[in-house]
């Protein structure tokens, strides 16, 4: 308890006593992470055609927040600039980046999950977990930077343990409803076995690749390596919206395949007269009901990674 009690590394105090290696990593980890998040802006904006829609809006903040929170903890971190200012920067930054992430595994779930209530009680619960992780962690950390006593010490570490294990929990039940759903479209799809066996293992890395970061988060920060967790958190999250990119382009393609194919069945079997019912529509899967997507023309061809952002 008395290392709870004690002020926050990293909380108002740089790495001026950290050693050479540690520095070196957060340095690191930093600069990638910006790299990362200005090749991201550029690949957001090639990607979709219309540049809104609460994929496009979600993802874009989130880079937003990498790049603010990584040049906040260069400032606060490296002692470049006053705590006043590096501090809101790094959390504002934080704010921007890790809320809109939960948002960005939701808006997908409409590619490969089709029941409008459940989407919708999802995102009640997801508005409704980020007000209480946000709003406490937000109070205690300025009073705790400001006081500098235990009581406002404990208090940091324990809300700072609350909202890491909250957002990663959070993040990681997205992920694993993802991968049920993704699973379930895809067994049921008329596509081939091999097709979907490489679309569904693609899937599956990518998901359990952004749970074991969120895992990682969690153990840092129960390590008492809050400094490291902080630092680390931008390069984890312009990851996982790299991750986001290089599969979205795929199950776009694929479920819009799929479509086609059912109306194309459909209509042929109002032409020549064989029965085709909601059964049979059913059964495979049709994912009209909110989705927004025009099945016509839709080919795996490069032009279907550029995505219109009004469907997601």
């Amino acid at each position: 308890m008395a290392d709870l009690e004690a002020i926050p590394p990293g909380l108002v105090h740089g790495l001026e006593n950290q050693g050479t290696a540690t520095k070196a990593a957060v340095a690191v980890f930093l600069t990638i992470a910006l790299a990362n998040a200005i090749e991201l802006i550029v690949l957001i904006f090639w990607t979709f055609h219309r540049y809104r829609g609460l994929y496009f809006c979600s993802m874009l903040v989130s880079v937003s927040g990498v790049i603010l929170n990584s040049i906040g903890s260069i400032l606060h971190y490296f002692n470049f600039g006053p705590l006043w200012l590096g501090l809101p920067l790094l959390y504002t930054g934080f704010m921007i980046m890790v809320p809109p992430q939960s948002l960005v595994l939701y808006s997908r779930l409409y590619l490969v999950f089709y029941n409008d209530k459940v989407l919708r009680f999802l995102l009640y619960f997801i508005i409704v977990a980020l007000v209480l992780l946000l709003v406490p962690d937000t109070v205690i950390t300025y009073v705790a930077a400001a006081l500098r006593t235990p009581p406002a010490n404990l208090a940091y570490n324990i809300i700072e343990r609350y909202q890491v294990t909250g957002f990663s929990l959070l993040e990681i039940s997205l992920s694993l409803f993802y991968v049920y759903a993704t699973a379930k479209l895809l067994r049921h799809s008329p596509e081939g076995k091999p097709r979907i066996k490489q679309i569904l293992y693609e899937l599956l890395a990518i998901n359990f690749i952004t749970i074991g970061l969120d895992i990682t988060f969690i153990i840092l920060q129960y390590l008492n390596l809050n400094y490291l967790q902080i630092c680390l958190k931008p390069l984890a999250y312009s990851i996982k919206l790299k991750l986001e990119l290089a599969i979205l382009g795929r199950l776009v393609a694929f479920t819009n395949l799929r479509r086609a194919k059912i109306q194309l069945g459909a209509r042929n079997a109002e032409f020549m007269g064989t029965a085709f019912g909601l059964d049979d529509l059913g059964s495979v899967g049709t994912g009209n009901e909110g989705s927004g997507y025009d099945p016509s023309g839709a080919t795996e061809t490069n032009s279907t990674r550029r995505i219109n952002a009004n469907n997601i």
